[in-house]
């Protein structure tokens, strides 16, 4: 015959008691009125890639290597450039080669306007171990939207 366990009235276990240590250092507090850092490189991140020269390369940068078909581009490559699209993209010249397989990826896209409305601009593109370079004009049309009017990459291969 097995004896009933008595249980408090309130139907709660009783509480066990354990040691507690000290924290090895104290808390660090972050200031709530500023943002924090990931936040901070996230906004950065956003920011770049709605600048005309890293959107394009990026887009350029998935055709080039393969990513996306160059009709992707006809609403915004004009007549030369969409031409020399038509005939690189084929090749995918910007397709990593050999053992390493890692996507390519724009390291950095910067542009000067040599005046309103034209932005001269180059990219430099990760293919694997090693990277590349593209060069491409942009031209602000009167349907209000940047528009790429050539393209040039490093060497052809």
């Amino acid at each position: 015959m097995t004896t009933p366990v008595s249980e408090p009235a309130s139907g709660r276990q009783p509480r066990r008691r354990t040691a507690r240590t000290a924290p090895s250092r104290p808390p660090t507090r972050r200031d709530s009125r500023r943002p924090a850092d990931a936040a901070l490189r996230a906004a950065a991140h956003r920011a770049r890639e709605r600048r005309p020269p890293f959107w394009f390369a990026h887009r350029l940068l998935l055709v080039l290597s393969g990513q996306c078909p160059v009709h992707t581009l006809l609403a915004y490559a004009r007549g030369p450039a969409y031409d020399r699209l038509t005939a690189l993209a084929p090749l995918a010249p910007l397709r990593p080669r050999g053992a390493d397989r890692a996507a390519p990826a724009v390291l950095e896209a910067r542009g000067t306007q040599p005046r309103d409305g034209v932005i001269e601009a180059f990219a430099r593109i990760s293919t694997g171990a090693h990277q590349r370079a593209m060069a491409f004009r942009l031209e602000w049309c009167p349907d209000g939207r940047w528009r790429c009017t050539a393209v040039e990459l490093d060497v052809s291969r």
